[in-house]
């Protein structure tokens, strides 16, 4: 799924209501987005895949640490720096210079997680400004294909729970554009949901 779909499909959900119309079928679609982004900010993080590989800056979180977004494979990763704090990011990293975490992608004995976290390993430090904490800058680029290589069957059943409870209160004063933050209420307010998803929460990241 490519970044900004829905964790489950239409199919899936008229399947869990027996719907077999396309009557409400711009309901579901609102609904299963709703849910979707409900789940995003809930966990601080997207399940889906970029595709390709971007680059993206963010604030390292020391000298030997740096939080980053999901990515999934190491095809197409670089790492850079700015040492010079001019925002050119001309030292590049090699492979010996850092080391990605969770490693293995393996949390808790379940394979298939990405790499969130940039630990510097060898000679090489992120650059922190004078003053840091409260003078930092953005002095790490990273280049990934970013998002999970394949949405977690928690992530996408959490969906699909909370997209049915959605489109179940359609006679509520809620219009098909107007799910919004809804979704991340009602994921919030469905205890079996928030069970399921709640492995996958993460701290926010800093990013430039």
């Amino acid at each position: 799924m490519a970044l900004g779909d829905s964790y489950a499909t239409l199919p899936d959900l008229k399947s869990r209501l027996n719907i077999g119309d396309t009557t409400d079928d711009a309901r579901l679609t609102a609904a299963l987005k709703a849910a979707s982004r409900g789940i995003d900010k809930t966990c601080h993080r997207q399940f889906n895949d970029a595709g390709t590989a971007t680059a993206r800056i963010f604030y390292p979180d020391d000298l030997l640490f740096t939080n980053v977004d999901d990515f999934s494979t190491t095809t197409g990763l670089v790492i850079q720096t700015d040492a010079g704090f001019a925002g050119t990011y001309s030292q590049t990293w090699q492979g010996a210079d850092y080391q990605l975490n969770p490693l293995n992608g393996i949390v808790d004995g379940e394979p298939g997680w990405p790499y969130w976290r940039i630990n510097a390993i060898r000679a090489l430090w992120f650059p922190i400004r004078a003053g840091w904490p409260t003078g930092n800058a953005a002095t790490v680029q990273v280049t990934a294909r970013w998002g999970w290589a394949a949405v977690p069957d928690a992530i996408g059943e959490a969906c699909l729970m909370v997209a049915a409870e959605i489109f179940k209160m359609k006679d509520a004063p809620f219009g098909v554009a107007g799910y919004g933050d809804y979704g991340m209420i009602r994921v919030r307010k469905n205890p079996i949901a928030c069970m399921m998803i709640g492995p996958y929460a993460r701290e926010p990241v800093l990013v430039g």
